[in-house]
């Protein structure tokens, strides 16, 4: 094969793997939890639990619904900031998190490393590579990302910043140290309402992390 044949020959393989890929802007991803026997064991309620991740443009929502107690993140990537929701028994929440604590928070994540693994299964309806994440103390975690699907906003989901495409099963570390898995059930790449990702101004009691902890 001649020099020229070969440098269209192999121009061409990078530019259909480039092709093959798509920018996410605005998404729904539904996911399962799987949580550790020993949480189910102390309260079967939480059993059915699900992850909810939205995104549009620099604005990202997470609903994680535990049954007895749901949390929703707001988080603004461009104003770097994030409000936190609790709903429990009606007894709502809100706490507001800044530019300090979003770039404080966001170092933390970027410190997180992810390793390619040669290990590929289908997650969704999605290929989806798997790779093992390593965090600051050391602590690893797995995770299964859709080669097809990268974000256009890395910060959606800052956990993920460092990762390659979008996560569509992944372990999260307890408190613990046991780790519940989360796995995409739908995927759904469509325009998300801007009022998904509104504050809301009223029903909610407004507190600070330490008197939340104080209650």
């Amino acid at each position: 094969m001649s020099n020229r044949l070969l440098l269209t020959f192999t121009f061409l393989c990078c530019t259909g793997t480039l092709l093959a890929q798509r920018v996410v802007s605005d998404a729904k991803i539904v996911y399962k939890m799987e949580l550790p026997p020993e949480q189910l064991q102390m309260d079967a309620m939480l059993e059915g639990s699900t992850f909810t991740q939205y995104m549009r443009g620099p604005l990202s929502r997470i609903d994680m619904n535990f049954n007895i107690v749901h949390y929703t993140y707001l988080i603004n990537s461009k104003a770097e900031t994030m409000t936190t929701l609790i709903d429990q028994h009606g007894n709502k929440y809100l706490i507001r998190a800044g530019k300090e604590q979003y770039e404080k928070d966001l170092k933390q994540y970027e410190g997180i490393k992810f390793q390619d693994q040669e290990e590929i299964k289908k997650v969704a309806g999605y290929d989806c590579r798997k790779a093992i994440g390593t965090m600051p103390d050391g602590k690893t975690f797995e995770v299964y990302y859709a080669i097809d699907l990268v974000p256009e906003n890395k910060q959606y989901n800052r956990r993920f910043v460092n990762l390659k495409g979008i996560p569509l099963e992944f372990e999260i570390l307890t408190k613990t140290g046991s780790k519940t898995r989360v796995v995409a059930v739908k995927v759904e790449l469509y325009p998300i309402p801007a009022s998904y990702f509104d504050v809301p101004k009223t029903g909610y009691k407004e507190v600070s992390q330490k008197e939340l902890q104080n209650m």
